[in-house]
C-alpha cells in the first residue's frame, strides 16, 4: 500500500487566522556517504517548476515557511513521474511541494503555500518534499545530494539557516516533536540503502551536515547550532552577499598552476545562484602550465571573500569556466609609489588602460593617446613593473581621469 493511502488523513486543522550556490564551503560530516558525495563533484539539476492547478493554496501560520520536512515515498516500484501522477490524483489524502530523485527536482506545488504531507501542525510550517526510492549506489548518493541542495535552496530562499529539529526535520522528527502524524520516514529507506550500498549508516544528522555544505555553496553561512538562537518563529538570516564583476577586454592570459586541481572548476562563481561544479576531469586530464585566456574577474563582498576568474582555452571561442584565483598564475606586476609629470606621446596610436595590461586585475582600453591634443600633460601617481616582458607602466591623471599608460606612451618622464 502506498504511503499516500496509509496516511489517508486530510486533517488540516487550520483556523481562519492561520496564514500562510565566501570561498570556503562548510565541510560535510565524516559519514562515508557524504565523503563519497563530496568526491564526485556532482552538479545539481535545475529545479523544474510544474505546478498542478488542482492543488489547493492555503497560507502558512506566519505567511511563510519555517523550514523543510524530508519524506520518502515508501514505494520501491515507482518512479518520480508515477508518484507525481498518483499524488495529483489523490491530493485530498496528501500532497507535498516537490519530488526528488537521482536526476530530477520537480516542484509541483508553490512553496508560498502549505501542503498536506505531515499532519496539521507541520503542514502549517514547512515546505515538504518526497524522495523517490532509487536502486543503486550512484543513484542513492546523487538523490541525497539533490535533496540536500533543494533543502538548502529553500532555506536560503526564505532567509533561514540549516538547524536540526527546527528548520530541517524528517517526517519521523515531526512524529516525535510535533505530533499529528506517526510516520518514521525516511529512516528505514536511508538505513537500508546506506547498509546495502556503502556498508554504513545514514541519519538526519548526516543529512543536515550535507545540507550545510550545499547551503555554503549557495553563499549562505550556516551558524553553529550551539550558538544560534532559533525557534519556530525566529531564525538567523545570512548577511547579504554580492559579487562585483570586472571585465577585461584584451584577451589577457594566465597559466594554470601546477596544483590547479586543488580547487575545482565551476560554471559560475562558487556560491552564486546556479553555480555548479564541473570538475577538471570532465575537461581534460592535465593542464598544468597551460595558457588560458581570461576575460572576467569576480570579487566576493559582504561577509564572504575570494576572487574568481572566467577562463577559456581558445582565444576566440569555446566554453568558459570560472576558477578560484589560486588556480591561475598571472604575469607578476611590482607596484611602487611614484610622482611627477610627463607628456602623452600623441604621435603614437597607443592605448591607455584602466589597469596594467595582462595583470591579475584585468584591463580594458579606456582611451587612446591620439584622443588628446599634442602636449597634453599626464600627472604620475603610481608605477608598475612587469618582469615577464620588462615593461614599465605608470598610473597617470589626465583632465581628472585616471589611466595606466605604458612608459612608451609617455615622453619627458621626470
Amino acid at each position: 500500500m502506498k504511503k499516500w493511502q496509509r496516511w489517508a488523513v486530510r486533517g488540516i486543522a487550520l483556523t481562519a487566522g492561520c496564514l500562510g550556490l565566501f570561498w570556503s564551503a562548510t565541510t560535510a560530516s565524516a559519514n562515508a556517504i557524504n565523503t563519497y558525495i563530496g568526491n564526485q563533484d556532482y552538479g545539481t539539476p535545475k529545479i523544474t517548476k510544474s505546478y498542478k492547478k488542482v492543488l489547493p493554496q492555503y497560507s502558512y501560520r506566519y505567511n511563510k515557511p519555517e523550514g523543510v520536512v524530508v519524506h520518502e515515498t515508501a514505494n520501491p516500484n515507482s518512479n518520480i513521474y508515477g508518484e507525481i501522477t498518483y499524488m495529483t490524483n489523490n491530493y485530498n489524502n496528501a500532497f507535498v511541494h516537490t519530488f526528488v530523485d537521482a536526476s530530477n527536482i520537480i516542484n509541483i506545488a508553490n512553496t508560498k503555500y502549505l501542503c498536506w504531507g505531515a499532519g496539521p501542525i507541520a503542514n502549517q510550517r514547512y515546505v515538504q518534499f518526497e524522495q523517490v526510492e532509487v536502486h543503486s549506489k550512484a543513484a542513492f548518493a546523487s538523490e541525497l545530494n539533490n535533496a540536500a541542495y533543494y533543502t538548502a535552496y529553500i532555506l536560503k530562499q526564505y532567509g533561514l539557516t540549516p538547524k536540526r529539529y527546527t528548520t530541517v526535520l524528517s517526517h519521523h522528527d515531526v512524529s516525535n516533536q510535533l505530533g499529528g502524524t506517526n510516520h518514521t520516514d525516511p529512516d528505514g529507506y536511508w538505513s537500508a540503502n546506506a547498509r546495502k550500498y556503502f556498508g554504513t549508516t545514514y541519519t538526519m544528522t548526516d543529512f543536515v551536515n550535507l545540507v550545510k555544505t550545499q547551503y555554503a555553496n549557495l553563499g549562505g553561512v550556516a551558524t553553529d547550532d550551539a550558538n544560534t538562537t532559533d525557534d519556530s518563529t525566529q531564525h538567523t538570516v545570512a548577511k547579504p552577499k554580492t559579487v562585483s564583476y570586472y571585465h577585461g577586454g584584451n584577451n589577457e592570459t594566465a597559466t594554470l598552476a601546477n596544483n590547479y586541481t586543488n580547487w575545482t572548476v565551476y560554471n559560475h562563481v562558487k556560491g552564486t545562484s546556479g553555480a555548479k561544479k564541473i570538475g577538471w576531469g570532465k575537461i581534460s586530464a592535465d593542464y598544468r602550465g597551460a595558457k588560458v585566456y581570461v576575460d572576467s574577474r569576480g570579487v566576493k563582498k559582504g561577509g564572504w571573500s575570494g576572487t574568481w576568474y572566467r577562463i577559456r582555452f581558445n582565444k576566440n571561442s569555446g566554453p568558459k569556466y570560472w576558477v578560484y584565483s589560486k588556480v591561475l598564475n598571472f604575469p607578476k606586476v611590482t607596484y611602487s609609489d611614484a610622482s611627477g609629470t610627463s607628456t602623452l606621446n600623441t604621435s603614437q596610436n597607443s592605448a591607455l588602460y584602466n589597469h596594467v595590461l595582462n595583470s591579475n586585475y584585468l584591463s580594458k582600453a579606456t582611451a587612446n593617446t591620439q584622443d588628446f591634443k599634442a602636449g597634453t600633460t599626464a600627472k604620475i601617481n603610481k608605477k608598475g613593473y612587469k618582469a615577464t616582458d620588462k615593461s614599465t607602466w605608470y598610473r597617470v591623471t589626465i583632465a581628472g581621469n585616471t589611466y595606466w599608460a605604458k612608459s612608451t606612451s609617455l615622453t619627458g618622464l621626470n
